[in-house]
């Protein structure tokens, strides 16, 4: 039986303005971003990147942005469901993500 483990995430307090623009930087990693700002997705539902993408970078673009701290990566039975932390960020840095993302 797979058992999916759970990941380390940054408390919001340690999570750095110069690491999160970095993630946010790479086009990629952008529009995973955009599309969590709908919601949450589970990682095969996240449509993003090209579906002919490795799963290895495809793993590691969300490494990128679970380490910076902008998103969650949490289990759910055998998938995995990403979403933004939105509401933390915010706290951390205001108005941040919503000049990032536009209207």
């Amino acid at each position: 039986m797979t058992t999916v483990t759970n990941l380390p995430h940054p408390d919001i307090g340690d999570v750095q303005l110069t690491e999160v623009l970095f993630a946010l930087s790479d086009p990629a990693r952008l529009e995973i971003v955009r599309e969590l700002a709908d919601g949450p997705l589970t990682m095969a539902e996240c449509g993003a990147t090209n579906p002919d993408l490795p799963k290895s970078t495809k793993s590691h673009l969300m490494k990128v942005l679970r380490e910076a701290g902008i998103v969650r990566n949490e289990p759910d039975g055998r998938r995995r469901v990403l979403t933004l932390r939105k509401d933390e960020l915010d706290q951390a840095f205001p108005g941040l993500l919503d000049s990032i993302l536009g209207p």
